[in-house]
């Protein structure tokens, strides 16, 4: 069904789509490519939240170049929107430019549009075929497929560890185990991340900024910390606005258990004056209840990656809690020996009680390792 060119010129509409891998967020990473007699003569991707889509930035492209759109073919590597959200359906500025044909990598998840905007191109006259490398387009868009799909965001775990798995030494210290190549690696990750989530440990421990740094952005992810006791230093950095950073408000939430005593009412009422959302989400133990949390970022918040940077504790407890659907994990070519692991699980009896990964990447960060598993 599909011709070499089509592959082609879908590569390069994914191309355009990987340009929005740090911007589009709630909105899926979606790029467009216009062809007409053989030729590119628009492209675009989508951009910030509440602006235009890839499509209308392709037909705007083609536009400025004094190129009439009708009778092309546009390359799209999602189905055009066909409902009103924040902008306009995508779909009536297609049929309006009149192409002769639209190739999709893949439908639309979202049950607003899920095959409503084929059926409308269609109804309009134009040819739509959909399925061309549909899997490269779903990766790029796991985390807005799976909140689409499960009502979850896809949850990915950062680790940095020594050889023999060690994250820290006893003493707590941890700066820095890996090297600057692996991470400025893990801001790429934080940087299309919705939100990077930490503990209130972490933060007494380190202090954090949870800021992106090493990449370019126009967006930096929430700030989520978990805080059972509510007991968080209120001057943490990762609790005040750093604009010399990007990072023009707070942008940040404290998850608690149970708001029992007036100091903790105290503090929630001090966090929420300085900017920063309290949400008390307490589970039977008082701890705060981790898989309802990522229900209500999913649902409430729009989050489609949520990215976790936190120590062995609360790793253990997200892994546990089978909440994690991805490990990102940096190897340094270093012993430490005695220290804090990677995650405090509970001991297993039997071999056959494990929860096996299956490894999906490996790239050198010299002289690091990178590894990524996602659940088998």
């Amino acid at each position: 069904m599909f011709t070499s060119n089509d592959t082609d010129f879908m590569r390069l509409a994914l191309a355009e789509a990987a340009k929005s891998l740090y911007l589009s967020n709630p909105n899926p990473r979606v790029g467009c490519v216009i062809v007409k007699n053989g030729k590119v003569i628009g492209a675009g991707f989508t951009q910030a939240v509440g602006l235009p889509h890839a499509e209308i930035e392709a037909l705007a492209d083609a536009r400025q170049r004094g190129i009439d759109p009708a009778g092309a073919t546009v390359y799209v590597t999602l189905e055009p929107c066909s409902h009103i959200g924040r902008t306009p359906p995508c779909t009536d500025a297609m049929i309006i430019a009149k192409p002769a044909r639209v190739v999709i990598a893949m439908q639309d998840p979202n049950p607003l549009v899920s095959g409503q905007g084929i059926a409308r191109l269609r109804a309009a006259g134009i040819a739509v075929e959909c399925g061309l490398l549909e899997e490269d387009a779903a990766l790029l868009n796991r985390g807005f497929v799976s909140r689409m799909t499960r009502g979850l965001p896809w949850v990915r775990l950062k680790v940095a560890a020594s050889l023999d798995g060690k994250t820290a030494l006893p003493n707590g210290q941890s700066q820095w185990i890996t090297g600057p190549a692996a991470r400025a690696d893990g801001h790429h990750w934080r940087a299309q991340a919705c939100a990077i989530i930490t503990g209130a440990g972490t933060v007494k421990e380190d202090d954090p900024s949870l800021t992106v740094r090493d990449v370019i952005t126009q967006r930096q992810p929430k700030r989520i910390i978990i805080d059972s006791k509510l007991d968080v230093p209120l001057k943490a950095k990762v609790l005040q606005a750093d604009p010399s950073k990007g990072v023009a408000t707070v942008n940040a939430m404290v998850v608690c258990g149970a708001i029992t005593t007036d100091a903790q009412r105290a503090t929630e009422a001090q966090l929420k004056a300085q900017g920063v959302d309290v949400i008390a989400m307490p589970n039977t133990q008082g701890k705060v209840d981790l898989p309802q949390l990522m229900r209500y970022l999913a649902s409430e918040g729009e989050m489609n990656e949520i990215h976790i940077e936190a120590g062995f504790k609360l790793n253990g407890s997200f892994l546990r809690e089978a909440c994690v659907d991805e490990l990102l994990i940096y190897l340094a070519p270093t012993l430490l020996g005695a220290g804090l692991g990677m995650a405090n699980l509970p001991e297993l009896h039997s071999l056959q009680q494990r929860h096996d990964w299956r490894l999906i990447d490996h790239t050198a960060f010299d002289p690091d390792l990178r590894l990524r598993f996602i659940q088998k």
